[in-house]
């Protein structure tokens, strides 16, 4: 029988995102300043730094200048300045643009970028300041000694899947470490285990979550401006389901397309893929795109939540940062820099850890302390009952967010806090009206989800355990059929969820090949039956530019 590697580190980051990323610089340098040593590593499951990155992404520079003064000499990989910016309303046939945009929702100074560029630049720096990145490695289980995580274990390779070792099987490695921070993004597997365990959602509002679905188009040469920013409402969506639309100018004559989706609809039918397929049905969306030719494709959730969503931030030996924690700007749609200042408040609290060899719970809570006291809180504090008030439509979130602005956030202009539901609690059961029956995929603008997830680069050995767990697949062939149609098929952006009639009978295939790690399905199925977990490390998306 094969030995689990044992490796021992002082700090591990479990994520090589924006959160992690961030953090080791700021810890490595606060060590350098110190001359104090430290072993300090990434754990990453993708392939490679930034291929399972996605974002819009528009980074606001702010928490960059902290973590390197002199940021704008360092080549960073940003597409652009932005340069123009404009908020519309959408009906189906026309476009109303907004008079002004509110200073709170102003991107002037931000940063129109490729999130998986700006992760793989700053990798690069990690390693170059002496950190260790394992890419194509993911985390499956958390390690404790009693009620200490001393860890993280890596998946095991070369499992079939029928659950037996093949010749080539290796068992995961043991990564031992004084602290792990959880930077994992959204819905992380560990994250989720380590929230349920500790109960760290104890006195929160649940998280609240949102999808992303986004195409870049390469166009003519000469017909992109770098730097332009468009946001808007209404269509496709309409007044009853949250989100809205994106539109940013890349470098190289590439337009950067999207649509984030509430994943709190009530309409169980609603497909987040088939929506972003409705917007380029608009006459302003279609000519933008005239000419041009699909490239990428990929989708990602994002917590919405807000402050009130936050979960308790440090167990014993474990700290959570980024997208783990919710620390998103739902009105701004931004948490990159929010995610970067996360990683160097927690590094801050593990450089003091170290130094006194203690990393209790009660130690690293002084990373919470940090996150209150600075401008992260403040951010947040402003726009806590943003999302909330989305619940009552269109009308009711614009007037809600309206009243938060006059007010430092509060909910309709007077409460401190509005309560909030998790997002699948909102599908309601029975038969709604088909939003697609007027669809039609040309495969040359509209394309079907397997056409798109082609060009998501997706790749997983096929000869493994499906990392989609469905607890009771008995419920889906009966009680979600009858009661919601099994909006799975529907939900996930990326064709995973097939109900297949063999003969008299049904049964429920899971084209787990296909997943582009957004974790909707395990965000949104109405019964939480579904249970997302890593594939084989390395296997999934091989992102570059999104």
């Amino acid at each position: 029988m094969s030995e689990r590697e044992v490796l021992e580190l002082d700090v591990l980051f479990v994520g090589a995102g924006p959160a992690s990323l961030a953090g080791a610089i700021h810890l490595q340098k606060l060590l350098k300043e110190t001359g104090r040593v430290a072993s300090v590593a990434v754990l990453e499951k993708a392939a490679e730094v930034g291929g399972h990155s996605l974002s819009g992404a528009i980074v606001d520079p702010r928490a960059l200048l902290e973590l390197l003064p002199d940021y704008e000499s360092q080549n960073i990989p940003f597409e652009s300045e932005v340069t123009e910016e404009h908020l519309y309303y959408l009906t189906a046939g026309k476009k109303f643009s907004f008079p002004f945009i509110p200073s709170a929702m102003s991107h002037h100074g931000c940063f129109v970028a490729s999130l998986g560029k700006l992760n793989r630049w700053m990798g690069e720096y990690c390693e170059n300041q002496g950190v260790d990145i394992f890419c194509g490695f993911s985390g499956t289980e958390l390690l404790y000694n009693g009620d200490q995580v001393i860890g993280v274990r890596t998946g095991d390779r070369g499992i079939n899947k029928n659950g037996e070792k093949k010749p080539q099987y290796e068992p995961g490695a043991d990564i031992h470490a004084k602290v792990v921070i959880l930077g994992e993004g959204t819905r992380g597997n560990l994250t989720k285990k380590l929230i349920q365990r500790h109960n760290l959602m104890e006195g929160k509002n649940p998280q609240v979550w949102a999808v992303g679905v986004k195409e870049l188009w390469q166009m003519p040469s000469g017909t992109v401006p770098p730097g332009f920013v468009a946001h808007s409402m209404g269509f496709p969506l309409g007044h009853d389901i949250f989100g809205g639309a994106f539109l940013y100018g890349m470098q190289n004559d590439i337009w950067d397309l999207g649509l984030v989706v509430g994943l709190d609809y009530k309409n169980p039918g609603v497909d987040s893929h088939h929506e972003l397929q409705l917007l380029k049905t608009h006459p302003w969306i279609r000519s933008i795109l005239d000419g041009g030719e699909l490239i990428a494709y990929g989708a990602k959730s994002l917590p919405e939540g807000g402050w009130y969503s936050i979960p308790k931030l440090t167990v014993n030996g474990a700290m959570l940062v980024g997208d783990s924690a919710g620390f998103m700007n739902g009105q701004r749609l931004k948490g990159i820099h929010l995610a970067m200042k996360s990683g160097m408040l927690a590094a801050e609290t593990v450089m003091e850890a170290l130094a006194e060899n203690n990393f209790s719970e009660d130690k690293l809570a002084d990373y919470a302390t940090r996150v209150k006291s600075s401008w992260l809180k403040d951010e947040l504090w402003k726009v806590r009952n943003f999302h909330q008030g989305f619940d009552r439509g269109l009308l009711g979130g614009l007037i809600n967010a309206g009243t938060g602005l006059l007010t430092g956030g509060r909910g309709w202009g007077f409460k401190n806090r509005l309560s909030g539901e998790a997002g699948h609690t909102h599908m309601e059961k029975g038969l709604h009206n088909d939003r697609y029956k007027d669809l039609q995929f040309d495969g040359k603008y509209l394309f079907d989800k397997v056409t798109d997830v082609y060009h998501s680069a997706t790749a997983h050995e096929e000869d493994q355990l499906p990392h989609l767990h469905v607890l009771d697949p008995q419920v889906c062939l009966t009680t979600c059929t009858e009661e919601y149609g099994n909006p799975c098929v529907k939900f996930c952006p990326a064709d995973v969820y097939e109900m297949v009639q063999e003969g008299e009978s049904r049964r429920l295939q899971i084209n787990f090949s296909n997943c582009v790690h957004c974790k909707t399905c395990d965000i949104m199925d109405p019964y939480q039956i579904i249970d997302w977990v890593p594939p084989e490390g390395g296997d999934g998306p091989a992102w570059v530019n999104l």
